[in-house]
């Protein structure tokens, strides 16, 4: 179900159905009653409690008068502020965990109509270390979520489980080794730009598909999930197209990974 365009939808009737009730449909409501207080000989009668109870709304348009604030108010907030979403793989390990609740800054990287997603305002543009929402290339009505690695024009290269950037390694330092299902792995704090952040490696060899080099075109961002061997990301399917970008992941509300635990706050806190 496309979200988004039931919604404008749903704002546009029900908008329209108020407009069209405040302009044309109550006033005629009221001289219906009037003229039926004046027939029935009851003129002296036609006080505006009586012309109110008389010319009332039907139930349909009440509800729409009623719920159309409310849907304006979601539109607006989900279109242009502020979006929700939840975490559905474990991709970016150790930053995001399954059952995370999100919320997805949609102004920092402009202002965009919604369903059209078409950019009309310019506010700000991804950074180098920012975990970006978009929609994936080959299947639009998918979002991911991962890290931006590559700027247009840097060039991208991935070595042994390293990043360079434009030929100089990312800083990246151990931090300690875990193991899952008996599986060892590590965990790494990786410096990008502004931001510092964990990453996590298997104590395996690297893919052989991901030792390459890519050099990123214009109006496209490389970008990289922080659980490295377990992520579907730029390294197998390519860049992501400027129009794709749905915002910038701030922050964490609530983590709930299903419905038979009850919702904790173990996670809250801004995404580095």
């Amino acid at each position: 179900m496309n979200f988004p365009l039931l919604l404008v939808v749903l704002v546009a009737m029900t908008g329209l159905v108020t407009l069209l009730d405040k302009v044309k449909l109550a006033p005629a409501r009221r001289t219906r009653a009037l003229e039926q207080c004046e027939q029935n000989g009851q003129a002296e009668m036609a006080n505006d409690v009586v012309l109110e109870e008389l010319a009332k709304e039907p139930g349909w348009i009440e509800t729409c008068r009623s719920v159309f604030p409310v849907l304006l108010a979601v539109l607006v907030l989900r279109s242009f502020l502020y979006e929700p979403f939840q975490i559905p793989s474990g991709s970016m390990k150790p930053t995001l965990a399954i059952g995370d609740f999100i919320l997805v800054n949609k102004f920092n990287y402009g202002i965009r109509l919604p369903v059209l997603d078409t950019k009309i305002i310019s506010i700000g543009e991804p950074e180098r270390g920012d975990v970006m929402v978009f929609r994936e290339p080959k299947n639009p009505s998918v979002n991911f979520i991962k890290r931006v690695i590559g700027l247009p024009g840097d060039r991208i290269r991935y070595l042994d489980k390293s990043v360079l950037l434009n030929g100089f390694p990312l800083d990246k330092q151990f931090v300690a080794r875990f193991s899952q299902n008996g599986l060892p792995y590590t965990v790494m704090e990786e410096t990008h730009g502004e931001h510092q952040y964990s990453v996590r490696e298997d104590v395996t060899p690297p893919d052989p598909r991901t030792q390459r080099e890519w050099v990123v075109p214009e109006g496209h961002y490389f970008v990289m999930g922080d659980n490295r061997d377990h992520s579907n990301d730029s390294r197998y399917w390519g860049f992501v197209p400027e129009q794709n970008i749905v915002g910038e992941a701030v922050a964490i509300w609530m983590h709930w990974p299903h419905w038979g635990e009850l919702p904790s706050f173990k996670n809250n806190g801004a995404i580095r």
